[in-house]
């Protein structure tokens, strides 16, 4: 995950604003869901799984940009998902680095159900930074990162709801949203309720998402600015997105971030719900954490999506995305299997809920 620019500087009316343009009409949507009084679903996400998808990529070594590791695991993760019976783009380009670097950059889209105009987007990056710049010990700055959490994790919880997905396909919608499969005029007014008939997903996994300069925010998040303005079909539309990054740390827990409230706040809504219905409210805080640049702003900004950010912040910690962020310590040792059953099985109610 590259430096993303957290602004903690929000003033209390700020936050307070952004509370109130929820409006009535995002309150109504809440009421009408809750009216509905979901139920734990009985699809269990398997974290022990999801677990060895984050050591497989692991395996390869730090998938850093233009590497081999990288080409192999690019290679092993579009497999899988076809393992799984998914449809799958690879959508190669090369774009320019900060420093002028070419870097051969892949996104991989794996599509359940491709036929279905009705879709939801899940998505994460899956390459490695090649700069452990914020070790501790700076002898360590100039090596790759392992990117365990800061990467795997996020495409190894979407490679477990695709098995799951292979397994017990979720029940079509319940009729009667009038919303259903109709772009949203305004981003934060997307519907996100249960639409009338099946729908499909896909799941993208980002490249070039690490490779960026601290002082240049443009620089980061590559891989989804080009899928923005060329998504792999044309015309794609999507009912929201929900992006997944570092999702696998130990003592994570998640807020409401800023972007996400702004653009898409009803879908922060249903998720933060879906995750006390599931039983991991504990985990999934009311509270926001800042602004953040990462894979959800091109989504939301250039592909007109209300995409949130699934996103850890460690507010008594000296650094705010956790100990291992961006250093050599981003392994498997630091992988907590309880964080990924946390975020798994959120996803996996607002799916089959």
């Amino acid at each position: 995950m590259k430096t993303r620019m957290i602004y903690m500087a929000l003033t209390l009316t700020l936050a307070l604003t952004f509370y109130a343009c929820g409006g009535s009409k995002v309150n109504t949507q809440a009421s009408s869901t809750e009216s509905r009084q979901p139920a734990p679903v009985s699809v269990s996400f398997n974290a022990d799984s999801a677990y060895a998808f984050c050591q497989a990529q692991c395996a390869f070594g730090p998938r850093t940009m233009n590497s081999e590791a990288h080409e192999q695991c690019g290679q092993w993760i579009a497999r899988k998902f076809q393992d799984y019976g998914l449809q799958v783009t690879e959508q190669r380009t090369t774009v320019k680095g900060f420093d002028g670097t070419p870097l051969l950059a892949n996104n991989i889209i794996a599509s359940y159900k491709p036929e279905l105009a009705d879709r939801i987007l899940i998505c994460a990056h899956w390459d490695s930074r090649p700069w452990a710049d914020n070790d501790p010990d700076e002898a360590n700055h100039s090596k790759p990162v392992m990117a365990a959490n800061d990467g795997a994790s996020g495409v190894a919880v979407m490679l477990e709801l695709a098995r799951l997905l292979a397994r017990e396909a979720p029940p079509s919608s319940p009729e009667g949203d009038t919303h259903a499969g109709k772009p949203a005029d305004k981003p934060n007014e997307a519907s996100t309720g249960a639409a009338g008939g099946a729908f499909g997903i896909d799941f993208i996994c980002f490249d070039a998402e690490d490779w960026g300069d601290h002082g240049d925010g443009d620089s980061w998040c590559l891989g989804s600015q080009y899928w923005a303005a060329n998504p792999h079909k044309t015309g794609y539309k999507a009912r929201f997105g929900i992006l997944l990054d570092m999702v696998g740390g130990q003592q994570a827990r998640f807020y409401r971030e800023y972007f996400s409230t702004k653009y898409a706040n009803p879908v922060v809504d249903r998720v933060w719900r879906a995750a006390a219905t599931a039983g991991y409210s504990g985990y999934f805080l009311q509270e926001e954490n800042g602004a953040i640049t990462d894979d959800h702003l091109p989504v939301n900004e250039i592909a007109k999506i209300p995409c949130i950010d699934i996103i850890p912040y460690y507010p008594y910690s000296d650094n705010s995305f956790g100990p291992t962020w961006h250093t050599v310590s981003d392994d498997m040792q630091h992988i907590d299997k309880n964080t990924l059953k946390a975020v798994g099985q959120t996803l996996v109610q607002v799916i089959w809920e």
